[in-house]
């Protein structure tokens, strides 16, 4: 199988040639490279991109350079972005910021990093976690979006990026509708999906909408844009960093995982722990 492993390094600088060095001694002697300063894709016939991911995780091992091993034929020709927001397209888990106007910070926090882990169940964990929210008033969505949410860096660029290379955006989220609205307003998203909060009388009931959108309904909702722009997962690209966000990575043609926890970063096809999130660009070979 004709193989492209891309290397981006961390903003502002090279790949450095003893990265370059230490994969000669694990990749084909037959490899061929192509771009210069932050960006190298090279080309070689492989097929165990599990154990190709393996051993250039070896000899990079200390270097801020990030990695993407995917079919050479797959790597253009991408179709559909669909993006995680919560710590992925934002730099927060918004459910733990309104957790802390609740007084609650504490033990939601708690949920929530084992629910990413994959620990638990994320259904059951989202409920619960709304649940000890129980009380907050309405108004603290707003002043939670002004003080605390912040863009990832490179959000709005790949976005950008995406679009003008005709691609569909889609947010699709276990969070909350009222962030990923204003979220996917800011980076310029086409479509938006999450959770509804129920309030009554401005503050929350402690309850969240039915059915909660987790880790199957992110990958329904691959499946039903997919069908809705009439191409199939392998012209997607799915990003995202938490157990909730395995079904789609794995699934789409291109999955990245982004600052992730270890099992979704095992499973991806790319991951990101130095660039920003224009890396998805280069991957892409825009």
């Amino acid at each position: 199988m004709q193989t492209v492993l891309t290397l981006v390094a961390a903003p502002g600088q090279e790949i450095p040639e003893r990265a370059l060095s230490a994969l000669e001694a694990v990749l084909p002697a037959a490899a061929t490279a192509e771009g210069a300063g932050g960006v190298r894709h090279l080309r070689f016939d492989w097929d165990n991109h599990a154990e190709l991911r393996d051993r250039v995780d070896r000899a990079l091992e200390g270097e801020a350079i990030d990695i993407c091993v995917q079919p050479a034929d797959m790597q253009g020709n991408k179709r559909l972005l669909i993006a995680d927001m919560d710590s992925t397209m934002i730099t927060v888990e918004c459910i733990d910021e309104l957790a802390d106007f609740a007084g609650v910070r504490d033990q939601v926090h708690a949920i929530t990093e084992r629910a990413m882990r994959g620990e638990i169940d994320f259904e059951g964990a989202l409920t619960e976690r709304v649940r000890l929210m129980q009380g907050l008033k309405e108004s603290a969505l707003q002043q939670c979006f002004d003080e605390r949410v912040r863009l990832s860096p490179g959000a709005r660029e790949l976005i950008a990026g995406c679009r003008a290379a005709g691609m569909h955006c889609a947010l699709v989220s276990g969070g909350f509708t009222y962030f990923t609205r204003r979220v996917a307003e800011l980076c310029g998203f086409d479509e938006n999906r999450a959770n509804t909060l129920i309030f009554e009388d401005g503050v929350l009931t402690g309850e969240v909408t039915q059915p909660i959108l987790g880790r199957q309904a992110k990958t329904e909702a691959l499946d039903e844009i997919c069908a809705k722009l009439g191409i199939g997962p392998a012209q997607a690209v799915a990003i995202g960093d938490g157990a909730n966000d395995l079904g789609m990575i794995v699934k789409a043609g291109l999955g990245v995982a982004w600052r992730a926890k270890p099992v979704t970063a095992k499973a991806a096809d790319a991951r990101i722990d130095h660039a920003d999130l224009t890396a998805v660009l280069r991957f892409m070979g825009l």
